[in-house]
């Protein structure tokens, strides 16, 4: 390190313009690491990490301080845990060389999108129809979990519960056609060569068209069958 470049950096420091630990790095030498390829490789991050989602996200990096931290020749960024968005979000970043550090960046993420609500009042038991949603422009992050977002996976399908006009219509609340809550009585169907035997039942367990469900006989005998589309229950002989 030259002369003039060690004055440079006392006078700096005199004047509380230099921290006192860039003044050390500077006397030994050292770079320090610039805070703009720290909030670059978070960025990238986050924007590979969230390229599933229905819309481009939008994120905004923090300043990061990085004054007391070498320059690296080797960042990359990670999380802990699963990677779920959020409206405030934590991304590590860290140095392998030539000297180990780590450190922290937050990030606001936004999702700008259309999502749908109740266009009436829909009473528990309906079938939603085109006409029953209506969208809404607004942030996907921060809605409701199971927000429709995709109208067309949705139609003709039943409401489980009431949905005021104007409230968010969730998947958790919808029942595809032709499914049973537990406790639902449904008709029974044993068919064998040459003979159909009927009955009436109730399932133990909610299901979809399609699937193993178990149901309890009037005598209290527990069955196995499928699931039909019409809501009854197919049981193999």
């Amino acid at each position: 390190m030259t002369r003039r470049l060690l004055f440079l950096a006392l006078a700096l420091a005199a004047q509380g313009a230099l921290p006192g630990a860039a003044l050390a790095q500077a006397q030994a030498g050292e770079r320090t690491q610039d805070p703009a390829a720290v909030q670059h490789v978070a960025q990238d991050y986050l924007v590979q990490q969230l390229s599933s989602l229905p819309a481009q996200p939008n994120i905004q990096i923090d300043e990061v301080r990085t004054d007391r931290l070498p320059a690296c020749d080797a960042l990359t960024a990670y999380t802990t845990g699963p990677m779920r968005p959020r409206a405030r979000m934590s991304v590590g970043v860290r140095c392998t060389a030539p000297k180990a550090w780590n450190v922290y960046v937050q990030a606001t993420v936004s999702l700008p999108g259309q999502y749908y609500v109740a266009a009436r009042p829909i009473n528990a038991g309906e079938t939603l129809r085109q006409e029953d949603l209506a969208p809404r422009d607004g942030d996907l992050i921060n809605l409701p979990p199971g927000a429709i977002i995709d109208p067309q996976s949705v139609i003709g399908m039943t409401v489980g519960y009431r949905v005021g006009m104007g409230q968010p219509i969730r998947a958790t609340n919808l029942r595809s056609a032709g499914s049973v809550q537990r406790g639902q009585m449904v008709r029974i169907t044993a068919r064998g060569a040459g003979f159909v035997v009927s009955s009436e039942g109730q399932v133990m367990q909610n299901a979809t068209p399609g699937s193993t469900v178990e149901v309890k006989t009037a005598s209290g005998q527990i069955v196995s069958g499928i699931l039909q589309p019409q809501g009854n229950v197919e049981v193999p002989l």
